[in-house]
């Protein structure tokens, strides 16, 4: 009988460590290879990690809700078999329960592996020492094999800020890597609660930690600007109710004002495609493919998955692509890529009210747009009073990237598409 070490797995380039939500097998049970053996929480995604073998298990590790990075040991399974030695525990952390060393007290890696790990560095290393002027190749990292994580750009971070500051260069003359600093607004500490007896104290989850630092950071890094435009969609709400029962029934899903707003915006990012970029630091990316993000909240907070090539489906494949990321991030099953490769995001805030909102950019995206709530309004039509549907919708955007006409001729893109919706249109 040989004893298969089964450790937490890595679900995405980024992801640094894991949680465990919950243990679909129990000791004693016998497990199929590919069967679900546990749930994992990362700062990305909830995911089923199915079981690397077929045997019982024999040893849980690792409790619910306990949290370690990747590479922990988190269980053992019993395999019929000729007897094989258990998964070496070098590259794992000694103790999976304890959180990581910080990087002044963290072991110097394998000699061996330091290069391996020094030479490569996720996006979100990447892009965060970038921000920060930071070098990753002068940092000992403290991931897997010598590899650099975000903790450690951060304790990085944080230890540049207390050390004290070297004489600012001549203006006339500014360093290289001055520039990003610059960029950046010093980081700035919380004040903290005022907690009485009758008060109950929740701890982050790990998606509203990782909402709270991406929200943090877009705002100290990227100039925000706004802007809104008022649309007529009285063509638009007329077509949707008339063919919206029919098509529920045709197609199995609800025909929402999403889809129609995602084709919009898909002819604005056409006509400006300076809209469909991301900052680089030294550089602007404009991204060949439109891939829209759509902010969903669910009960864990809120994500954004994406819409591969929204500009190659219509409003069906819209409305249908957009129902099953909804669903399936309510019921915690989105997956890697479901998440992944965002050129602009779309945030549907009208579904919860709202008339007017200033969203923050999905970094390093250059935009976010909102369609806020259809509401019957009376308005000027032909020098005549006349009640029509309007909607107001927003645009923020990064002034590093976009100008303002830009931003603007977007808008009224935008604009133009959905007034020329009418009652007659053809949504196949």
């Amino acid at each position: 009988m040989a004893i298969e070490v089964v450790t937490m797995p890595q679900l995405g380039e980024s992801v640094t460590e894991g949680t465990i939500g919950e243990w679909l097998k129990k000791v004693g049970d016998a497990v199929e290879k590919y069967e679900s053996l546990l749930e994992v929480q990362t700062d990305k995604v909830n995911a089923e990690v199915p079981s690397p073998v077929s045997g019982i298990v024999q040893k849980i590790l690792v409790e619910p809700g306990t949290t370690v990075p990747i590479g922990t040991p988190i269980c053992e399974i019993a395999v019929e078999g000729e007897a094989e030695a258990p998964a070496p525990a070098a590259a794992a952390p000694e103790a999976p329960a304890a959180p990581a060393p910080a990087p002044s007290e963290a072991p110097a890696p394998a000699a061996g592996s330091v290069a391996e790990g020094r030479g490569r560095y996720s996006p979100a290393v990447r892009r965060l020492a970038q921000e920060h002027g930071i070098d990753p190749a002068a940092i000992a990292g403290t991931g897997a094999g010598g590899r650099v994580t975000r903790r450690d750009i951060e304790a990085a971070i944080a230890a540049a800020s207390a050390a004290p500051q070297a004489p600012a260069p001549s203006p006339a003359a500014p360093t290289a890597a001055s520039a990003p600093a610059a960029a950046s607004a010093p980081a700035v500490a919380s004040a903290p609660a005022v907690i009485e007896d009758v008060d109950t104290v929740e701890p982050l989850t790990p998606v509203r930690k990782v909402i709270a630092e991406r929200m943090v950071r877009s705002k100290q890094t990227v100039p925000h600007a706004w802007i809104m435009v008022e649309v007529d969609v009285t063509g638009l709400v007329a077509l949707r109710e008339r063919i919206k029962e029919e098509f529920k029934a045709r197609e199995g899903v609800s025909l929402t004002y999403l889809p129609f707003m995602m084709r919009a915006v898909v002819e604005g990012l056409r006509a400006v495609p300076v809209m469909n970029a991301q900052w680089n630091g030294d550089s602007v990316v404009l991204k060949k493919r439109i891939n829209l993000g759509m902010a969903a909240a669910t009960d864990r907070g809120l994500v954004v998955p994406v819409v591969k090539d929204a500009d190659q489906k219509n409003i069906v494949g819209l409305a249908k692509a957009t129902q099953d990321l909804v669903q399936r991030a309510r019921a915690g099953r989105l997956t890697m890529d479901d998440l992944s490769g965002g050129t602009f995001t779309v945030d549907n805030t009208g579904a919860v009210g709202t008339i007017l909102t200033y969203p923050v950019i999905n970094a390093p995206e250059v935009g976010i747009v909102t369609m806020e709530s259809v509401v019957k309004r009376p308005v000027v039509v032909d020098n005549m009073i006349a009640v029509r549907s309007m909607v107001n919708v927003c645009l923020s955007f990064d002034h590093r990237v976009v100008d303002g006409a830009d931003a603007g001729k977007f808008l009224q893109v935008v604009k133009k598409h959905l007034e020329s919706i009418g009652p007659e249109t053809s949504i196949y």
